[in-house]
């Protein structure tokens, strides 16, 4: 009976080869977790921390290369510093000895002549310059006496002008300087003796001007055929927030809050409202709002299919030469003043996205296949 028993209890050999499928594809779905870092996945680089595996500096972009060679390339301006008509200062330098038989020449006459060369640099003297405002008195012929207004912005009797305050801003909303690093270059630079009090109430009057260029920013936004959305992490107020993005190619609207789902994509108020592409990552909750189309960020297909190249896969560089190939016949057509591609080189892409995805049905159905068998094929 015990015998018998126990026999009941086996499993048979179909039963053992689907579950040994089962396991090896959780055990792929767990390698592919471990391996996941920025370079292969949606995963920023910030979740890579000091476990960041090193990478062969061939592999290292997921850009292929051009055919062209290294540097500036023909026909491009380059950039270089170009002379002034009229410098601040002129320095001349006088030889001391005949370069023939080796005479003084000191007092000797000047030819005409020469070269010069100019450099540019920061002035030694001070940068902070003082602007006084009096307000002065008139006698009118009625005997009164009036006295003038100071101008707009003018309230105390020393304060800092819209330069100073501009530097400060732009030094820590633009440069990322915290506010004690950001007082230190105003003094260093400029002489500006700030306190982190004083920039932040300058930081929060800079914020409340950029109200009415802010709605008009999320309008344009909003009213754009194609438009980036994406969202990121980042310290607030001692503690996690996130940073929710939307741009064109033009454009870039950043906004703050709490949380990272639907409410902090309301509260930016530019998908709600959005009618046009919506390029993404993919995250769900964008999935939300309906009025708009869907398009998903190839870099990130890329990254992906990249990852699926590092588990041994071959089929995923085909879909990958596809999408840079798509992206090169684009920016070629739109270089030579193109609206859309020619209809050759649609039919050529989609032939080749055909053959791609007949690359993938035969490698799945090979995957299967070898992995009921034992052996995994690809």
């Amino acid at each position: 009976m015990a015998d018998a028993k126990d026999g009941a209890e086996q499993p048979s050999y179909e039963e053992l080869a689907a579950l040994v499928v089962e396991l090896r594809a959780e055990v792929v779905e767990l390698k592919a977790r471990l391996a996941a870092n920025s370079r292969n996945s949606s995963r920023p680089g910030s979740s890579d921390g000091l476990s960041k595996p090193a990478v062969d500096p061939k592999k290292r972009s997921l850009r292929r290369r051009s055919g062209r060679k290294q540097g500036g390339q023909e026909g491009h301006g380059g950039a270089r510093l170009d002379r002034v008509a009229v410098p601040d200062a002129s320095v001349e330098h006088p030889p001391e000895r005949c370069g023939g038989c080796g005479g003084d020449l000191a007092g000797a006459e000047s030819v005409e002549g020469g070269a010069s060369r100019q450099v540019f640099d920061v002035p030694q003297q001070r940068a902070l310059g003082v602007i006084e405002h009096v307000a002065t008195l008139r006698r009118c012929d009625c005997g009164h006496v009036s006295c003038g207004k100071f101008p707009a912005g003018v309230a105390a009797p020393t304060q800092y002008g819209p330069g100073v305050r501009a530097l400060g801003v732009y030094l820590h909303v633009f440069q990322h300087l915290p506010y004690d690093r950001a007082c230190q270059a105003l003094a260093d630079l400029v002489g500006a003796a700030v306190s982190t009090g004083t920039l932040s109430e300058w930081v929060t009057a800079a914020a409340a001007g950029l109200c009415d260029f802010d709605e008009r920013l999320r309008g344009l936004l909003t009213d754009a055929p194609v438009a980036h959305f994406d969202e990121t992490g980042a310290r607030i107020a001692g503690r996690l927030g996130w940073v929710h993005g939307a741009s064109t190619e033009k454009l870039t609207r950043y906004t703050t809050h709490q949380r990272r789902g639907s409410e902090a994509i309301d509260h930016a108020n530019v998908l709600p409202e959005f009618a046009g592409v919506a390029v993404h990552d993919g995250w769900a909750p964008y999935r939300n709002y309906t009025a708009c189309e869907h398009g998903l960020c190839n870099i990130h297909h890329l990254r992906e299919l990249q990852a699926a190249i590092e588990a041994g896969h071959t089929w995923p560089l085909a879909m990958s030469c596809l999408l840079l190939d798509t992206k090169a016949l684009v920016a070629t057509a739109l270089a030579d003043g193109q609206q859309r591609l020619a209809p050759r080189a649609v039919s050529e892409l989609a032939d080749s996205y055909y053959g791609a995805r007949q690359i993938v049905r035969c490698n799945t159905v090979l995957t299967v296949l070898g992995g009921v068998g034992g052996i995994m094929v690809v």
